[in-house]
This record gives C-alpha cells, sequence and structure tokens, in this order.
C-alpha cells in the first residue's frame, strides 16, 4: 500500500546536509581543534612522524577486526592508487577473472583488458544488479571486484562464492564497503579502500591490506612490464616490509593522516566495525522505510541483501518521468539534486555521472540517521515540485 506523497515544503532542514559520496560527510561533532598536531611540519620519516603512521595502520586493524597475518600499508593516491598498485605488481601467472557492475569495477576491466592485456573473463551485469557469482571461476582465477559498487548501490551479500581452496588471488576494492559492511578476510587476499570514502577524511591516501597469499606472489613473481616506482613494493625479490610500518612510498600529508586517526579514534568509542556498520544499517533503513511507502521511487538495487548500506543509489519510477528520453530523466534528476541543494536539504546527492539518472546518499556511519528522517520529506518536496513542471 502507497500513500499519497505530501507535496508540502518541510518546515525544517536536516542538521547537516552533507550526504555526498565521497569525500564523505566528517564524523559527528569533528572540529579541526580536536587534531593532533605535533606531526605538521615535521618529516613523515622523523620519529614522530613515523610513529603517528603507525597508529593510523594499528588503528585501521583494531577497528576493522583485520588478521594479524595481513599486513596494512599507506599508500599514494587514495583507493585508486592501491588498486593500481596490486593489479600492476600482482596480476600474469594465472588468468583473470573481473566483476563489471558499476563504474570502477568497469575501469579495473579496462586496465586488465587494454592496458596489461592479461588473460581474463568479464562478467557484467546492468546497475541495479550483480553477475551470476555462482559462475565466478575463483578456484582458478585471479579476481577482482568491488564489494560495495559506489555508484550503483549494489553490494555482494556476502563471501560464499569465493571458493575455499582457491589457486589464484581474490583482489577487492572495498573503499566504500570497509567501515559498514562486513568483510571475510579470510577469502580476501588483497582489499583497498580510502578514508576519505568510509571515514570522512581527507582525499589522497589508500590503505592497502595484503594477505600472506598476495605477498607470497609479489614475493615468487615479477610481471613483464615496466613497474613505476610508485607501485614497487619489493626489493631483491623480497617485500618492503617498511610501507607496511607507515615508511611509505611517497611523502605523505600528515595533516589527513591526523584527521583519519581522528575518525578511527571516534571509531572506537563506538565500539569499532560492529558500531559503525549498525549506525550505516540504521540509515539504510530509514530510506527503505520511505521507499516502501513512496510511489516515484525505487532503490536501484532490486535484492534487498545486495542492496548497500554506504551508497544507497535511488531511481525515479514514476511514468511521467520515465516517458521522458534519457537526456530527459537525466535532466530531471539534475533538477532534482539542484533544488535540494538550493534550498540547503541536500549537498551532492546526483547520481555517479556513468550511473543511471537518479540520487545517490551517502548513508555511511559518520551520517546522522535523524538528518536522513530529515532529508526524506524534502526528496518528496523535490519530486512533486520539478514533476509538475514536466
Amino acid at each position: 500500500m502507497t500513500e499519497t506523497l505530501n507535496a508540502a515544503k518541510p518546515a525544517e532542514l536536516p542538521a547537516d546536509a552533507h550526504f555526498s559520496s565521497g569525500p564523505t560527510k566528517k564524523r559527528p561533532n569533528w572540529s579541526a581543534t580536536n587534531l593532533k598536531t605535533e606531526s605538521l611540519g615535521r618529516s613523515h620519516r622523523s620519529k614522530l612522524g613515523k610513529n603517528r603512521l603507525a597508529l593510523a595502520i594499528d588503528l585501521t586493524r583494531e577497528v576493522l577486526g583485520v588478521p594479524a597475518d595481513y599486513r596494512i600499508g599507506i599508500v599514494p593516491a587514495s583507493d585508486t592508487g592501491a588498486v593500481e598498485m596490486s593489479l600492476w605488481s600482482m596480476l600474469g601467472p594465472k588468468p583473470v577473472a573481473l566483476l563489471d557492475f558499476e563504474s570502477f569495477g568497469a575501469g579495473w576491466v579496462t586496465d586488465v583488458v587494454k592496458q596489461l592485456k592479461v588473460e581474463n573473463k568479464v562478467f557484467k551485469a546492468p546497475y541495479g544488479e550483480l553477475p551470476n557469482l555462482a559462475e565466478i571461476p575463483t578456484k582458478t582465477h585471479d579476481v577482482i571486484f568491488t564489494w560495495n559498487g559506489t555508484t550503483s548501490g549494489v553490494k555482494v551479500p556476502n563471501a560464499d562464492w569465493i571458493s575455499e581452496t582457491r589457486e589464484g588471488l581474490i583482489i577487492c576494492d572495498a573503499t566504500s564497503a570497509a567501515f559498514a559492511q562486513d568483510l571475510d578476510y579470510k577469502k580476501l587476499d588483497v582489499i583497498t579502500l580510502s578514508w576519505q570514502k568510509a571515514l570522512g577524511g581527507e582525499g589522497g591516501h589508500g590503505i592497502l591490506i595484503l594477505s600472506p597469499r598476495a605477498v607470497e606472489r609479489l614475493e615468487t613473481y615479477t610481471p613483464a612490464w615496466p613497474m613505476p616506482k610508485i607501485f614497487r613494493m619489493t626489493k631483491g625479490g623480497k617485500l618492503i616490509e617498511g610501507i607496511f610500518k607507515g615508511e611509505t612510498i611517497n611523502t605523505p600529508s600528515m595533516l589527513a593522516v591526523e584527521d583519519y586517526i581522528d575518525a578511527l579514534e571516534w571509531a572506537k568509542e563506538l565500539g569499532g566495525f560492529k558500531g559503525l556498520m549498525a549506525r550505516a544499517d540504521a540509515n539504510l533503513a530509514a530510506v527503505e522505510k520511505w521507499v516502501a511507502k513512496t510511489p516515484w521511487v525505487e532503490n536501484l538495487a532490486a535484492v534487498d541483501d545486495t542492496k548497500s548500506n554506504t551508497s544507497v543509489c535511488l531511481k525515479v519510477v514514476d511514468e511521467r518521468v520515465t516517458k521522458l528520453d534519457a537526456d530527459g530523466q537525466a535532466a530531471f534528476a539534475k533538477a532534482l539534486s539542484s533544488v535540494l541543494e538550493k534550498e540547503g536539504a541536500a549537498l551532492d546527492i546526483g547520481g555517479y555521472r556513468d550511473a543511471p539518472p537518479g540520487l545517490r546518499i551517502w548513508c555511511g556511519a559518520t551520517v546522522e540517521t535523524a538528518d536522513v528522517e530529515a532529508l526524506l520529506p524534502w526528496l518528496d518536496w523535490a519530486f512533486a515540485t520539478e514533476v509538475a513542471k514536466i
């Protein structure tokens, strides 16, 4: 049963209108004055600098529950840099299976197919769906996939589809899944993320997590192609251990590192990963409750256990909009996000440029459920305002 759309302009705005999917909202009560500043203006190779970088790594392990024998490093160029380092350093010995169901996964397909030209098989699905996971050859191939499609709002429900006796490496882009979804680390060999995506940190830095199997690949395999310095993780056939102890490949922003430490310490106060996930789940539940009674909108993800609790993507299904051509639908979606930003109700919630036209609401742990709930009547108002113009 659906309810009649309330087109009245809401009386109250969300207390915080930041719903961007990256960089995401700062943690509640964030202030620059909370950040430690002793490392600023110091060399990242000083004892203090290395200690702060090592603390960021240790807190990452603690909050995410990363196994003790997995290495964690801070690397350049955000999640993209972490993925690229992995692909260029490790691919080649095995054929590669790639999951392509959103734009970032499609980008990794381009790397493997057109740049590295490694033997491959691509498993593609349209936005809002997953490929048939049962068909992925996880025993015999290296596998590359996004755990959560930031641009499609679709996640893999679990890691049950990954073989217990895998021969290759499982490379997981977890940038919008980490700190909100239950990653099965023992099924994953390379996990990448960025703190600007999940915890509202400043951009430019990535996190690279390696299993012992991934380290073995690095130490026993030399790629056929030239390797830029920024991608090199071994020297003389051995892992450069310093990378995973805070000795970064290039100069990091210590201000960004301090900001990340602040977010991790906040996460610890919530109880770590489980507390973060509970907050994201509550935000998704608020959106889903509204979607269930709202006739003009649906979640882009069609299957419940594949719905993201971070990058929640919505599509307009009202026939007055769907009858428009592609350009018209895109213009309508843009108008929705523009009027919401103009009113101060929501910032940066337009769908990703390569995704179907719609809205994307970041519902990760740094967002307050009360703000999500306050936003939803504004979505109804914006829709009623813009659809009347068709």
